[in-house]
């Protein structure tokens, strides 16, 4: 019974640290990263806002910002170009598809696959290549300072 017990407890350990390393940094790669040729232009993507709440109106009282959801896509070969989230915090779930992220704080490109999601807070700057030969969905939920479009894709 110990026996079982112990195998279980080390299958259910594997399968947390499998679950708790997909779609981040692998280890060891976590470092500063000056993204030398980043992205700058959109390619094939799709950005849609799909609802919004103004969260000056809210009990928290966030003055010009608002909680908003969006889908996107990135068609294949399809690019969001590098931006910053020192103002926007966001989830982000990759609904289809594989997708990579080049981020300042990982040395090489992080896979994100359907199902996982990312998160992407203070310190973030980043883009993100489609490398895969289908369309990438992803749901997004951001807080955005409408006041600042230069944390925003304005681009799109």
């Amino acid at each position: 019974m110990k026996s079982l017990t112990a195998s279980a407890t080390l299958l259910f350990a594997s399968l947390l640290a499998t679950t708790a390393q997909a779609g981040e940094c692998p280890a060891g790669q976590r470092m500063a990263n000056p993204l030398t040729g980043a992205a700058t232009a959109p390619v094939g993507v799709t950005d849609d806002e799909l609802a919004a709440i103004d969260l000056s109106k809210e009990n928290v009282k966030l003055a010009q910002r608002r909680l908003r959801l969006r889908h996107m896509v990135i068609q294949p070969g399809g690019i969001v170009p590098l931006h910053s989230h020192a103002d926007r915090p966001a989830l982000i779930m990759v609904t289809a598809g594989e997708i990579h992220e080049h981020s300042s704080q990982c040395a090489v490109p992080i896979l994100h696959r359907a199902g996982e999601v990312a998160r992407e807070a203070l310190g973030t700057q980043h883009w993100w290549k489609n490398s895969g030969s289908q369309p990438v969905h992803l749901t997004i939920a951001d807080i955005v300072n409408d006041r600042k479009p230069e944390t925003m894709m304005e681009h799109m």
